[in-house]
């Protein structure tokens, strides 16, 4: 039971305000449930859903709850969402949080070049990693290549102070943070020193035939349509890549977007998904999804008075 409703009764109290008129006491083994039919029904519905991911081993935080509520509305299993694990690392499970991060897991998993394309907080690299980190465990390719434009505006790295490690590694620190979340600290360096980890800026990928690898490029949004094409057609035999980003933070100061050009130049090609993200699926801080949509409504406001004038 303090699985089910939470220290202090956190995820008890997050049910009542998922069923505002329904009413749950719990004592003992035994939950009674009260209020109007419908609600009655789907507040049991949920509350089997939890059992279903306790027993799966999960641990349950309040917004596991509302998404599931979300889930159950549309007639599918939060638990075979949920239960999903990647990877499990330190003690703690990698898994989809949401439909649309388990539809992105899926799609990585069946095709050869998958673009995650969603705003911050949606998982999409971290998921991408984890996936590329399980391959790797699997034998499935022999490395995993890490790579982004090095800084906004086409790789002008001269105004940074150092050697060219020292230029680059601002740019390509989350990479390196997310890999030490996923493998132990002492593992990290010796996978690079061994070529079986490689995180390097975009322009590194030039000229190369990348075979038995998982790659991964973030910050896609950033690239210009010439660096995307010559990042594609770096795909080598027994290869995957996966490309991440968000069409709205694109900071490039002038031209087109690489990304932006990719989703209508390659929509159509086999083996090639475009899984979209979107505010229900951010994972951070309930805030953050509110903001996403804050600024995306501003957007739209702009274009359409943009539009008129």
């Amino acid at each position: 039971m303090v699985a089910l409703f939470g220290t202090e009764d956190r995820l008890l109290k997050t049910l009542e305000l998922t069923y505002p008129d329904v009413d749950v006491h719990a004592r003992g083994n035994s939950i009674a449930i009260i209020g109007p039919a419908s609600q009655v029904a789907a507040a049991k519905s949920l509350i089997e859903e939890m059992i279903a991911m306790i027993i799966a081993g999960k641990e349950l935080v309040p917004q596991d709850l509302t998404r599931s509520a979300k889930m159950l509305s549309t007639d599918i299993k939060p638990a075979d969402v949920l239960s999903q694990s990647i990877l499990s690392s330190r003690g703690k499970s990698i898994r989809p949080k949401t439909l649309g991060q388990k539809n992105y897991v899926d799609a990585i998993d069946e095709h050869t070049v998958v673009f995650g394309i969603g705003p911050a907080g949606t998982g999409k690299t971290y998921l991408a990693m984890a996936k590329a980190v399980q391959a790797l465990q699997r034998k499935e390719v022999s490395r995993i290549i890490l790579t982004r434009p090095a800084v906004e505006a086409g790789e002008r790295l001269g105004f940074l102070p150092g050697t060219l490690n020292d230029k680059i590694d601002p740019y390509l620190r989350p990479l390196f943070d997310a890999l030490h979340e996923m493998l132990d600290s002492e593992a990290v360096p010796k996978l690079m020193a061994a070529g079986t980890i490689e995180v390097a800026p975009l322009a590194y990928m030039r000229g190369r035939t990348l075979n038995d690898s998982f790659i991964i490029l973030d910050e896609a949004q950033n690239t210009t349509p010439e660096q995307m094409k010559m990042f594609l057609t770096r795909l080598g035999f027994n290869s995957k890549m996966v490309v991440t980003g968000d069409i709205t933070q694109i900071d490039l100061p002038t031209g087109a977007s690489g990304l932006r050009t990719a989703v209508e130049v390659l929509s159509d090609l086999e083996d090639m998904h475009f899984a979209t993200l979107t505010s229900e699926d951010v994972v951070r801080h309930t805030l953050v999804s509110k903001i996403v949509d804050a600024y995306s409504k501003y957007d739209e406001s702009k274009l359409k008075h943009g539009a008129k004038k």
